[in-house]
């Protein structure tokens, strides 16, 4: 059953209007999200927008595995997702999963499945990146007032919490509570009781304790919630006549007290709501009721902007002033010291050879930006010791929190930089997508060139070097008798090219006759 809002246009999609088309799939624990929208003038419009109630974390197995019923579900979902992205682009499509595929042991499974079928790489994002996207898609609901104002969505299998003020996030948070997961741990059989709806609300409280302190010394002056859960919170109260608009402390209280008169959730009497939303409702209201309880709060209003319209935002910021990645990535190097000439050297050299192959190896637009961030870290782990620093360069990047990347935005940044020297990262390779596999092993042999050519740390001014590529082979040409002055950099040449050949990769080395 699919929800449509009255934004939804009814043709499908067959190949966007123009190029400012974009486009953003959620892929929650309990739904599913997409909205397709054009930009006009750093504005955006949607053109469509569509959810359906997938309950993918429904399907964990006490193992963490998810089951094939509810894979099938979410694929038969995406089917639909995929007629309306048609002939676009890749650079103008995000498709983030979010807390049901991070605990999924068999994620990668449904990843493989997914992708095949919208034809899009699906990035795995963490907590605290699915907070930043959330309440950015808030943000450009509500006015640009000063402030701070508590973003709270509630979702399937997590619940995030943003402290910000206008587009600055001071505090970031995701918890493991959700609506699906409290229904299966505290109303499994459908069964209501004072009882259990009270274990549910300690639950969350309890989940609450370690941020409570932390968030209530920062403060707030509103309160805004962005999820299903309390946009169907705020329906039912206005209906029975507890509120006339948004949710107040004294409304909620009388919402837990009507609940929890019925003996099971299919008695309630929930005009309008989805069979699936009014099964995961009861555990959605404790969980709320648990937030308001711990920040004694009074009134919450309700935002349509949730993740999916944060990622349409950042999307656009990627490829503006607003690049958050960037930042990111300026912010680490200054953390760890990383030298900047060197630094640009590498990054600078990966790219000329770039610019001239990309072509050869049907490389994506995106590959730049992998190229050109990991040529900017690929010295962090010096910060820690020079001995294989290459792997330590890797783990930073791999278990930091790192704001606009993804969980596989980071582990492809850690397969470059620990394949950057010495042995070529076979079995990093193996941990990527398969739609991003190929493409590493193109970046990493740039990078790991890169590195070598400018191994003298600019005491050797490099010529201009020709590069072709062919099928796991590049070809370099220098000008004619430059190794006679830089016998060095041929050794080290040489040396590469025997690491390379280990793992399937052939490099020739030539001069310009």
């Amino acid at each position: 059953m699919t929800d449509v809002s009255h934004q939804e246009l009814n043709q499908p999609h067959s190949e966007p209007e123009d190029s400012n088309q974009i486009a953003a799939i959620d892929l929650g624990s309990n739904s599913f999200h997409m909205i397709i929208a054009n930009q006009l003038q750093g504005e955006l419009r949607t053109v469509d927008k569509r959810g359906e109630k997938v309950q993918l974390a429904a399907g964990l197995n006490e193992r963490g595995y998810l089951s094939e019923e509810s894979m099938q579900r979410g694929l038969e979902c995406l089917k639909g997702f995929a007629k309306h992205l048609r002939g676009f682009k890749p650079e103008a499509v995000t498709v983030l999963a979010t807390n049901a595929l991070r605990v999924a042991r068999n994620r990668s499974e449904f990843i493989t499945r997914a992708e095949e079928i919208l034809g899009f790489q699906i990035e795995l994002i963490a907590g605290r990146e699915e907070a930043r996207l959330i309440y950015l898609g808030v943000c450009h609901t509500q006015a640009d007032d000063e402030g701070k104002r508590l973003v709270i969505d509630i979702g399937g299998g997590s619940t995030e919490l943003i402290i910000g003020e206008r587009f600055e996030t001071k505090a970031l948070e995701s918890l493991f509570m959700g609506c699906v997961s409290y229904t299966k741990q505290f109303f499994p059989d459908g069964e209501i009781s004072e009882i259990n709806f009270h274990r549910a609300v300690t639950r969350a409280r309890r989940e609450l304790l370690e941020i409570q302190q932390a968030y209530k010394d920062i403060g707030w002056s509103e309160v805004i919630g962005s999820s299903g859960t309390i946009r169907a919170t705020e329906q039912l109260l206005i209906k029975k006549g507890w509120s006339e608009q948004g949710i107040s402390r004294d409304g909620l209280n009388k919402l837990c007290q009507w609940l929890t008169t019925h003996k099971t959730i299919e008695e309630i009497d929930l005009p309008g709501f989805k069979p699936l939303r009014q099964q995961v409702f009861i555990a959605g209201v404790a969980i709320l009721k648990g937030i308001f309880d711990t920040f004694k709060i009074k009134k919450m209003n309700y935002s349509d902007g949730a993740l999916r319209e944060g990622a349409l935002w950042d999307l656009i910021g990627r490829s503006g002033h607003e690049n958050v990645r960037q930042r990111t990535v300026k912010s680490m190097q200054k953390r760890f010291h990383v030298n900047q000439g060197q630094a640009n050297r590498v990054k600078e050299c990966a790219l000329a050879m770039l610019d001239q192959v990309e072509k050869d190896w049907k490389l994506p637009s995106t590959a730049r930006k992998w190229l050109l961030w990991a040529a900017e870290l690929h010295e962090v782990g010096l910060s820690i010791t020079h001995h294989q620093f290459q792997k330590h360069g890797a783990y930073l990047v791999l278990h930091s929190d790192m704001a606009g990347f993804t969980n596989q935005g980071q582990e492809l940044l850690a397969v470059l930089l620990k394949g950057h020297r010495r042995k070529f990262p076979l079995a990093g390779l193996e941990g990527l997508s398969v739609m991003v596999r190929q493409q590493a092993r193109y970046l990493c042999l740039l990078l790991r060139l890169a590195a070598v050519l400018n191994n003298s740390r600019g005491a050797v001014e490099l010529p201009e070097i020709e590069c072709q590529g062919k099928a796991d082979t590049l070809t370099l040409i220098f000008p004619n008798d430059w190794f006679k002055q830089h016998p060095l950099t041929q050794d080290d040449l040489r040396v590469e090219a025997d690491y390379l050949k280990a793992a399937g990769l052939t490099l020739i080395v030539a001069e310009d006759t």
